[in-house]
């Protein structure tokens, strides 16, 4: 990995820890309810920068958010790691094998559908061990995760844009 990759990933991690901090000064509907703004960085890393760019800022914030709050290794690390791996990897096997089919908007659904899919997953194996409740929650859990990965795409999309508008000025004055 060359020193350049370093750095991005350092930036790129520092902005999603920082998004995540800051939504944790939000109101949350429900406690343990999170927005997802940090999976804004996820997705323009894994966008402009590739699948490992992607997983390494989204494992990078997960341990160190977790180690912050001293949920380190704990049940909300556990559900935030597996749904950030699941939300990657479907992610980028998305853009893989559709290359031009969807967008920022329908790349970021597609990972806020694996997230949830796969914390009330592990919720349900791991701590709950009972499906009606999982089932009770499922739909609002999803239908929040919906509209948030809708949002999150929206500003992951204007993201894109302009940063890839600045690389082409930065070219553009070098000729």
């Amino acid at each position: 990995m060359q020193l350049q990759d370093k750095r991005r990933i350092a930036i790129l991690s520092a902005y999603a820890l920082a998004l995540h901090g800051f939504e944790s000064l939000l109101p949350a509907p429900i406690p343990w309810l999170k927005l997802g703004l940090a999976n804004i960085i996820t997705l323009v890393a894994l966008i402009l920068y590739g699948f490992r760019t992607a997983l390494v800022v989204t494992l990078i914030r997960v341990v160190l958010a977790s180690i912050f709050i001293g949920a380190f290794l704990g049940p909300a690390f556990i559900l935030s790691a597996g749904g950030g791996i699941a939300s990657v990897a479907a992610m980028g096997l998305t853009i893989k094998l559709f290359k031009n089919l969807f967008g920022a908007v329908g790349i970021s659904l597609i990972g806020a559908l694996f997230h949830n899919m796969a914390q009330l997953s592990l919720a349900y194996f791991l701590f709950i061990h009972r499906l009606e409740a999982v089932l009770i929650i499922s739909p609002f859990i999803l239908l929040i995760g919906s509209l948030t990965g809708i949002v999150n795409g929206i500003i992951s999309g204007i993201l894109i844009k302009n940063l890839l508008k600045k690389d082409a000025e930065k070219i553009q004055n070098t000729i």
